[in-house]
Order: structure tokens, then C-alpha cells, then sequence
């Protein structure tokens, strides 16, 4: 398969090297600053680049006709406007706030935890997050679905950085050098507390997911999560 990498930091150097290990060969990289780019001798597109160019990746790879898959975030408010421009140009996108295919079970723990504990009023939840100095958006795309998923089961309406409202989830997010990423969700009572948490150990879990997602998306039409490349929730 011939990928095309848009962005070119860290996580595209990772998904470099664990891509051409898999067989495949990166034909197309981008930096975060070219925008004079084209997808001949392209198969898929990968985008980890940053906010600020995500949108106008995507839609170039969707423009020409190749299937994209993304985890930039921070450009989120974005998403629906992708998703019918994807529909539209009856393309193949694939958003993933997280590839690691640890941090996706992760995901189904916590629903299913926000599920057991919405009746449990007495329970509080918050949230931290930690990353690497170098990662530009707060909360992490990751921290951001993880409370999206306790409000869909809960009487929060909102997650916040700052002091919360009885009606927000706190996210107390940390940037601290070489952290590649923690995400912990507490339930805190008078009498105990519930704890999940997930730690990345290097950025090769993440790189591994998006390689595999590239793998499975290619050849397909719609619209898909993690959720369909790994058949889970």
C-alpha cells in the first residue's frame, strides 16, 4: 500500500517506520507548512499534522479521491462540516481522537463504566490528562471523548478546564516533557473512589493503530471510527 503522510513530526516518523515494517511505502510527505501538494501514487492519506492545516488536508486527500484518516485534534468544531463534505464527494474518512488500540478499549471501559454509574448520584467525576510539552491542544482530542461519554450517561452537560459548575466535568490537563500520554477518569464519593486509567508508554501504540486503521480503510466508502476498524462497542 502506498500512504501518503500528512505531517511529518514525531508521529509521522513512527508511522513511517512501523508502516514500511508492515510492508507498505510512504510515497507523499507533507510538512506542516506545504500546502503545493499532490496525491498521485497515493493509496491512503494519514494526517497527524496540526490544527490549524488538518481541515484543508482532509479535504484535499477527499477531493482527490482518496481515503484520509486523521488524529489531529484540536480542529474538531470541524468535524460535522468533514463528514458531509466527505458524504458528499462519496468518499472514506476516518477519524480516531486516539489510534492506540489500547486506549479504544479504554474507551469501551469507560462507557460501560459511565453506564453502571449514572443511578450514583453521590459519585463525583473528574478527569486528568497528561502529555508531552509539544502537544499544542487542551484537553487532548482523547480527554475530550472520554467526558463525552460520561455526559451522554450522567446529569453533566459540559467538561471545563477551570473551576467547574455542579454540572461540569473538571479536566485537569498537564503538560510535563517526554509524557507520550495518561488518561485517568475518577468516581469520587465520601465513602471511596473508582479509578480508570491508561498510560501510554511510547508513541508506537498510537502509530501501530493508525497504520492498521490505513490498512482496513482502504477500498472502502463512508464514514468510520475505530470503533469499525477493530469491531468493538
Amino acid at each position: 500500500m502506498k500512504i501518503a503522510l500528512l505531517g511529518y513530526g514525531r508521529m509521522g516518523k513512527s508511522i513511517e517506520t512501523i508502516a514500511v515494517n508492515r510492508g507498505h511505502s510512504i510515497t507523499l510527505k507533507v510538512s506542516d507548512k506545504d500546502s503545493d501538494y499532490d496525491f498521485k501514487n497515493v493509496d491512503v492519506a494519514i494526517d497527524f499534522s496540526i490544527p490549524s492545516v488538518a481541515v484543508y488536508n482532509i479535504k484535499k486527500a477527499l477531493d482527490a479521491g482518496i481515503p484520509v484518516i486523521s488524529g489531529t485534534t484540536g480542529w474538531l468544531e470541524h468535524y460535522d462540516d468533514i463528514v458531509t463534505y466527505c458524504k458528499d464527494n462519496d468518499g472514506t474518512f476516518l477519524y480516531a481522537s486516539n489510534f492506540s488500540l489500547g486506549v479504544n478499549i479504554f474507551f469501551e471501559i469507560n462507557r460501560r463504566l459511565s453506564e453502571l454509574m449514572s443511578g450514583f448520584n453521590e459519585y463525583s467525576t473528574e478527569m486528568v490528562e497528561i502529555h508531552h510539552t509539544q502537544k499544542l491542544d487542551a484537553p487532548s482530542g482523547t480527554a475530550i471523548t472520554l467526558a463525552e461519554e460520561v455526559i451522554k450517561n450522567s446529569n453533566y452537560t459540559n467538561w471545563t478546564l477551570e473551576s467547574p459548575e455542579p454540572n461540569e466535568i473538571f479536566i485537569d490537563a498537564k503538560r510535563i516533557e517526554n509524557i507520550p500520554g495518561t488518561h485517568e477518569v475518577t468516581y469520587d464519593s465520601e465513602v471511596d473512589s473508582i479509578n480508570i486509567t491508561h498510560t501510554a508508554h511510547s508513541r508506537q501504540g498510537f502509530a501501530m493503530g493508525a497504520v492498521i486503521a490505513a490498512e482496513w480503510i482502504k477500498d472502502k466508502k463512508g464514514v468510520f471510527t475505530m470503533k469499525d476498524v477493530l469491531n468493538i462497542g
